[in-house]
Order: structure tokens, then C-alpha cells, then sequence
């Protein structure tokens, strides 16, 4: 098993996966990072393997750690010891986890979207919050979907705060990527349902008319959806508010609404 040591913050491994913190330089490497070792190994269970393996010194033992190096080592990946101060330089964080990898990124296109291999897709417009897209991934882990549908200008999926917010479900469900009038057309080539909260000639969420494969949309947690992609939508429905508050978080109602679909599916 092949394991080297890093001892300084200049080195040329250390500045590049420092580096993919920015999305300009993700971008352009086409790379990102994780960190810890449940998303590492849920990565692993998912058929990936990190590129770079980054371990503290000093950390304990895990059977778990063990075996992603040797599966790291025996696919050509690079195994690197770190000192905790510079690994929290290259992680953002004062207390890092004790190990963190480096991910090629995959396609996120629509073509790799099958949308008959589960009875429901999350959709999320214009999300902004690397939080909100996290807890997205992991609702649609939660309730069984297909995976999640980017639409338009969203925070970056593979920021590492969103990759931090999936809890490992980045690896776990399929993500793509697609501008309204991309995603729209696609759609409608085969069987989609498309599903969102509004208050325009909407009905009760509870009880409403879901079929799979339904494609769950929420919109910009500020603005919400634009009218015309509401107006597009086969069937609108609505929640109700109780309390003071006119509306839920997005992610939130995303869920609400995922678990009441995957309900009336199952039914």
C-alpha cells in the first residue's frame, strides 16, 4: 500500500485541492472535495472512489478508513498523510474531519436521467442555498426518488458545503443539470408528471391526483417559481399555513410534499 507525507502548506498538492473550495477552479478541474469518512464510504458503496485520499496523522484506527485505502491504493489513487492544521486549511474548517477525498465530478446531463427507474424526481429552481440543495439530496434519499433535477442558475452541487448538507446522498441519487427550456421539452417527450406548491388553481396536497413518475418542483427560496413554469405544471397543490408564517423553506416543502406523493403512490 502506497502512502506518502505532506508536511508543508506550499506544496503544489496541498494549493490544488485548497483550490477546489473555489467553483471557478472546480470548474475548471472538474474535480471537487468531500470530507469525512461516512460520505467517503457511502461514495464507496456508490462505485466511487476518490482520486486523492487525504488523512490526518494522528488519527484513529477505523476499519472503514482502512479499507478505502486499499481500494484507493489498488485503483491507481493517491494516498496522502497530513498534519490536522493543514488539512483544516485545505478543508475550511478548524476541526476538520480526519479525512477528506478528492472527486472527479460526473455528468450531469439530462440524457443520464432514466426517468421510469423510480416513481418520483425531485426538481429544484434557481435554489440558492448550498444547505437547502443538500437537504434536497438527502429527502430524496429519504422517501426513494429517483434523484434531484437542477433547474436554471442553482448553487453548485459539488460546492463543498453542499456536498457537506447531502450527508453522502450526492453519491447516492442521480443529479442533473438543465436550463428551464431544456428541462421543459425533455419532460415531455415521455410519461413525467409535474407537480408543484402554488396558489393558483391549486388543490389540496393532501388526497390530490399524483402519478408516477411525479417530478416534485420547488422554487427560488426568495421568489419562489416564475408564473409561466407554475402554469406549466400538471397539477398545482397547496399547504396549508396554520400560523403566522405565509410559507414553508423550500427543501422543507419539497419534502412535505415528496413524503405525500410517495404516499399516495404507495397506496
Amino acid at each position: 500500500m502506497s502512502r506518502r507525507t505532506i508536511t508543508g502548506f506550499s506544496n503544489p498538492t496541498v494549493k490544488f485541492v485548497r483550490s477546489l473550495r473555489d467553483k471557478k477552479h472546480r470548474k475548471r478541474e472538474q474535480r471537487f472535495l468531500a470530507e469525512g469518512l461516512r460520505l467517503l464510504t457511502d461514495a464507496r458503496a456508490g462505485g466511487r472512489l476518490p482520486e486523492i485520499l487525504l488523512m490526518a496523522q494522528g488519527r484513529e484506527a477505523h476499519p472503514l478508513l482502512s479499507d478505502l485505502e486499499s481500494a484507493v491504493s489498488a485503483a491507481g489513487g493517491d494516498v496522502i498523510e497530513l498534519p490536522v492544521d493543514i488539512l483544516a486549511k485545505v478543508t475550511g474548517k478548524d476541526n476538520p474531519q480526519a479525512v477528506a477525498g478528492v472527486f472527479a465530478e460526473w455528468d450531469t446531463g439530462l440524457a443520464q436521467i432514466d426517468r421510469q427507474s423510480a416513481p418520483l424526481w425531485l426538481v429544484a429552481q434557481a435554489m440558492r442555498d448550498p444547505g437547502n440543495l443538500g437537504t434536497m439530496l438527502r429527502t430524496a434519499d429519504a422517501v426513494g426518488a429517483g434523484g434531484l433535477i437542477l433547474i436554471d442558475d442553482c448553487v453548485d452541487p459539488f460546492s463543498v458545503e453542499a456536498v457537506r448538507a447531502s450527508m453522502g446522498a450526492i453519491f447516492t441519487q442521480r443529479l442533473a443539470q438543465a436550463r428551464w427550456d431544456e428541462f421543459l421539452p425533455w419532460l415531455r417527450t415521455g410519461a413525467g408528471q409535474l407537480v408543484a406548491a402554488s396558489l393558483r388553481d391549486a388543490v389540496p396536497y393532501r388526497g390530490a391526483p399524483y402519478a408516477g413518475p411525479c417530478f416534485v418542483m420547488v422554487g427560488n427560496e426568495s421568489r419562489g417559481l416564475p408564473e409561466d413554469y407554475e402554469l406549466a405544471c400538471d397539477l398545482r397543490v397547496t399547504m396549508p399555513m396554520k400560523g403566522r408564517a405565509d410559507s414553508l423553506n423550500a427543501a422543507v416543502a419539497g419534502a412535505v410534499l415528496a413524503y405525500e406523493v410517495l404516499a399516495s403512490l404507495e397506496s
